[in-house]
């Protein structure tokens, strides 16, 4: 017998119901020019706003989470003073992480994964776009600029 109808076999029941999800191909072509953009505009970041990020993924990440694409943890710790000691503990963690403290309360924001098979092509559109936004912003230049610029670079 086939692989496929083996595991087909195994992974449903006869006379179930499954609802199905359309799945749509991402473009590589898109895919390639959102991160050869970001990198473009890391490249090309103001002096003073080039020591915040040390390579384009940490650029690439920060804006992820200012876009709202991010996964968030609180704590809530004893004080504000634990607050502090326990965020400066999670900051080198993960370096892409934005961590805050409010009072006694630490949250750390993590950046979700643009892969093929965490995002499909329309939420990985609505990022790209949101994200382009925020860097055109930081740079100071238009959405379309970034974007040309970055075509002639590639």
């Amino acid at each position: 017998m086939p692989r496929r109808p083996q595991q087909a076999a195994k992974a449903y029941e006869v006379g179930e119901t499954y609802v199905l999800v359309p799945h749509e191909e991402r473009s590589g072509v898109s895919h390639r020019h959102f991160f050869a953009t970001v990198n473009e505009c890391w490249q090309n970041l103001p002096e003073d706003l080039a020591e915040d990020f040390q390579t384009s993924e940490h650029l690439r990440k920060w804006a992820l989470i200012k876009a709202g694409y991010a996964d968030k943890q609180s704590i809530v710790c004893s004080s504000k003073a634990e607050a502090q000691r326990f965020a400066a503990f999670l900051r080198p963690v993960d370096t892409y992480s934005i961590v805050v403290v409010s009072e006694a309360t630490v949250t750390r924001y993590t950046a979700q994964s643009q892969s093929q098979k965490a995002m499909g092509a329309k939420v990985f559109q609505d990022s790209k776009t949101k994200v382009l936004d925020i860097l055109s912003d930081l740079v100071g230049v238009t959405p379309e600029t970034l974007q040309h610029e970055a075509g002639r670079a590639a």
